[in-house]
């Protein structure tokens, strides 16, 4: 300890007092340009409907249109797809809304009688 301080008066010739600075110290800031941080770009996932030969075709275009807010045109498009191909995307969302989504489909579903089974997955 007593070489530190030696070392300091040696250097600065006093101790500052409390609130002042010596005139050789710097202030300590770092001025390195920031770095830009690019955000990662959200995994994306496709909602998707599997056909069914008891789901009617009326109340998978009102799922369309109430829980993906599709258009008439889109929501009759996109159920004669899953119609016949046996599944269609209803849209492509980040991972919580793709979740939220296929919750609320499978639980109107459930709710009206409907077998009609909703799915998730990486696009």
């Amino acid at each position: 300890m007593d070489l530190f301080l030696d070392n300091y008066q040696m250097t600065s010739g006093s101790f500052p007092r409390d609130g002042e600075r010596d005139e050789d110290e710097q202030d300590g800031v770092i001025t390195k340009s920031p770095t830009k941080i690019k955000p990662k770009k959200p995994k994306l996932f496709k909602v998707l409907l599997h056909n069914d030969d008891y789901t009617t075709m009326e109340f998978v275009v009102f799922i369309l249109q109430n829980c993906f807010s599709k258009t008439l045109d889109e929501a009759q498009d996109i159920m004669l797809k899953v119609h016949n191909e046996g599944i269609g995307i209803c849209g492509v969302y980040t991972f919580e809304i793709a979740e939220t989504k296929t919750a609320r489909v499978q639980q109107m579903a459930k709710e009206g009688g409907h077998p009609l089974k909703c799915t998730f997955e990486p696009e």
